[in-house]
This record gives C-alpha cells, sequence and structure tokens, in this order.
C-alpha cells in the first residue's frame, strides 16, 4: 500500500487534510466520499525516512500486557457507552502514558479516517497485538459487536498473564537461591580457599580428600577464570544460537516438558493458554480450521504448536476435533471426553473454558506442591556445600591441633 495526501471538506465545509494509506487514489477518494469528505485534492504523500530510537531497537518500550488488558477494558466501556471509536481512539491517545502505544493509538486514527478498520491499523504492529487478538476484532467488526470482541479479550489477556505470572512464581524462589549458591562458590574458591591453601601447603599432614577437592577448584579458578569466562560466554552464545534455528527450537520447547517439577507446570500453563484462546475464537465465530492455525501462533511453544497443527490439519481431512486432539498425545482422557461432549452438544467453547480452568487448578495445585518439595531440596544443597567447606578447611586444622597438642 502506499501513502497519499489528501485535502478535502466536510458535510459542513470545514477544511480537512490528512496524509493515509491506500492501494491507490481512487480507492481512497472512494472511501473519503462514504465517510462524508469531499476531496478536492489526492496526490502521493512524500515519505520521509522514519527514525527508530535505539530503545526501539532493542525491543524496548513496547505495552506491557497490563497495559493492553487496560486498553481492551476501556475500549469496551467506551463502545457500550455508545462513544464513537474515533472520539474513543482519541482519548485514549490522550491518556496513554506509554509512547509506544500512543504512536500505534494515532496511527490507528489516521487509517480509521481514511475509512479503514481498527484491525488493519492495529495489524501494522504484530509484535504488539497477536494473531488471535487481530482476529477476534475483525470478527467483532463483521458482526457490529466490538464491545464484545474487546471484553473478550481483555478477560483473555487477565487469564493469560495470571499464567504466566504463576510460572514466574514458580521458578523465581529456586532460580534466585541456585544464583546464590553459585555466587558463594567461586566468591569462595578465588577469596577464602588461596588464603588458606599457603597454610595446607606448610603442612607436613596428609591432605583429607575434602581439601584437596577444594584445593584443586580453587586453584582452576584462581589461575583460569579468563578461560572458565570465556567457556561460559562461548557457551550460552552457542545454545542461543542453536535455539533460534528452527529444529533447536523445536528440540527446546519440547525438551520444557521433561524438566523435573517444573515440566509438568508448564505443560499444563501452556495447554490451558492453548484451551483459552481456541474458546475465545470459538465464542467470536471465527472458523474452525482458521481458529486453529491462530492459536498455533498464540501458544507461545512450536512443540505445542506443531501438534496443533497437526489437529487442523486432521480437521481438513474431514475428521473430528476430538480424535485430532486424541492424536496429538498432549491431552488427558479427562479433556478429551469433555472436548467430545463439546462436539456432540455444540458447544465446544464452554467446554474449552472447563477445559482451561481444569489447567489452571492444576497448575496452582502444581506450583503449591513444587514449593513444598523443593524448599527442603534447596535447604539440603545449601547444607551440603556448607559441610563440603567445613570439612575441607577445617579438618586439616584439626589435625595439626591435635598433633601439636
Amino acid at each position: 500500500m502506499a501513502r497519499f495526501f489528501y485535502k478535502g471538506r466536510t458535510a459542513r465545509g470545514e477544511a480537512v487534510e490528512n496524509t493515509v494509506e491506500a492501494n491507490s487514489e481512487d480507492e481512497l477518494a472512494s472511501h473519503l466520499m462514504n465517510s462524508g469528505i469531499t476531496p478536492i485534492a489526492i496526490s502521493p504523500a512524500k515519505v520521509a525516512p522514519k527514525t527508530v530510537s535505539f530503545k526501539r531497537q532493542l525491543g524496548l518500550g513496547k505495552p506491557k500486557t497490563e497495559e493492553l488488558i487496560l486498553f481492551a477494558k476501556q475500549m469496551s466501556t467506551l463502545f457500550k457507552a455508545g462513544i464513537p471509536i474515533t472520539r474513543a481512539m482519541n482519548s485514549l491517545a490522550q491518556t496513554t502514558h506509554n509512547e509506544y502505544l500512543k504512536e500505534i493509538l494515532e496511527h490507528s486514527i489516521k487509517q480509521l479516517e481514511a475509512g479503514q478498520p481498527l484491525s488493519k491499523g492495529l495489524g501494522k504492529y504484530p509484535e504488539v497485538f497477536p494473531a488471535v487478538f487481530l482476529s477476534v476484532m475483525k470478527v467483532g467488526e463483521s458482526t457490529g459487536r466490538l464491545d464484545d470482541a474487546f471484553e473478550q479479550l481483555s478477560f483473555y489477556l487477565e487469564r493469560d498473564k495470571m499464567i504466566k505470572d504463576k510460572i514466574k512464581e514458580a521458578t523465581r524462589y529456586p532460580t534466585f537461591v541456585l544464583v546464590f549458591l553459585a555466587a558463594a562458590f567461586v566468591a569462595l574458591n578465588i577469596f577464602v580457599i588461596p588464603k588458606f591453601a599457603g597454610v595446607f601447603t606448610k603442612m607436613s599432614l596428609e591432605l583429607p580428600i575434602y581439601t584437596k577437592i577444594l584445593l584443586a577448584t580453587s586453584n582452576l579458578f584462581a589461575n583460569y577464570w579468563p578461560w572458565i569466562l570465556v567457556s561460559v560466554a562461548l557457551l550460552v552464545i552457542g545454545f542461543r544460537q542453536y535455539i533460534s534455528t528452527d529444529s533447536g527450537h523445536f528440540l527446546f520447547d519440547k525438551a520444557k516438558f521433561k524438566i523435573p517439577y517444573i515440566g509438568e507446570i508448564i505443560r499444563k500453563a501452556t495447554l490451558a493458554r492453548f484451551c483459552r484462546a481456541f474458546a475465545l475464537t470459538q465464542q467470536a465465530g471465527v472458523p474452525l480450521v482458521q481458529a486453529l492455525n491462530l492459536v498455533a501462533n498464540a501458544v507461545g511453544n512450536i512443540f505445542v504448536a506443531d501438534r496443533v497443527n497437526s489437529m487442523r490439519s486432521g480437521v481438513e481431512r474431514g475428521d473430528n476435533l476430538t480424535n485430532t486432539a486424541t492424536a496429538t498425545g498432549l491431552f488427558t482422557p479427562l479433556v478429551l471426553q469433555m472436548i467430545a461432549v463439546g462436539e456432540e452438544t455444540g458447544q465446544v467453547d464452554e467446554m474449552l473454558i472447563k477445559v482451561a480452568e481444569f489447567y489452571e487448578d492444576e497448575v496452582n495445585y502444581e506450583i503449591k506442591f513444587l514449593s513444598a518439595q523443593i524448599e527442603p531440596a534447596l535447604i539440603l544443597a545449601i547444607a551440603g556445600m556448607v559441610l563440603v567447606m567445613a570439612l575441607g578447611i577445617f579438618m586439616p586444622m584439626w589435625d595439626l591441633i591435635g598433633k601439636m597438642q
């Protein structure tokens, strides 16, 4: 699409001018006439080079999920109050504190003034609005129920954010403890143990195995720390490069489900997200095949997306949803039975919501169970590290004191 600059007059005779996108001058003129603007002049717009801030290039400054939830709720409320869409968008653009979101809203307002639908303006920013979000909006525009569409989207985003927060909550504490243990281990080997190494070498004692291990690791860290840092950096870079490939990303997403304790939580949270998104598309009236394609891009896991695409292929061949879901091997028998009931009663969306709630309850239970199990394990790990350090350092001291006595 090209950008055009136009001048025109409204039905009241007011002069207006703007720069918008359109396929051709004739199409723009037709849109202007349909929106009550009589075009006077239309010409190709001069495109100035768009400068992108360094912050934007790093992917920073994007609207947070909370801001998208607030945006969807405000739009739903304004539509239900009978506020015109352009006026509603202008109001939100003036009150938002996120510069990126403000830019998006202002661009969408220009598209609306040129006769383009709202979903088309927001669709220019796929990094902010996922495919499911835009698809539900398109259905709302076609049915004239954008208020309901935004209400459904706000609820979906809230539940999706809740699941993500639960996973972060489950992994935050063990991650912090493990990082602290690693930092303490490195600090002891570089700064503490070398102080004792000089004393131990002057002793005519047979050092215990714990002390030998500590001295060996301390020597490794003290003398070869630049090589260790380079090796760790290369491993991290290599891993990131590997998971950036299609095959690496697929295997990494698949391996997430096999992590002890955490993997089952991630699997159930991902399936809850799938069921929520799928139910949302069904409530909005999106065709089944198109809905599966959209949801596959929205689950955030390539392994699950591959299974969802296999469901779509099965549906395209004429198979029912229950059989294709069974073939994936992702769902429990209870969930498959609920999907089958939904197909028989024509209430797949309601059954999927129940399935999502079932998985969300399971995630909450697994997180509580994980917290109860992992805390004793971490305490034992800390105690083991302290014990090895104490035995390695103090056992030679005790032997020396015994000989002196």
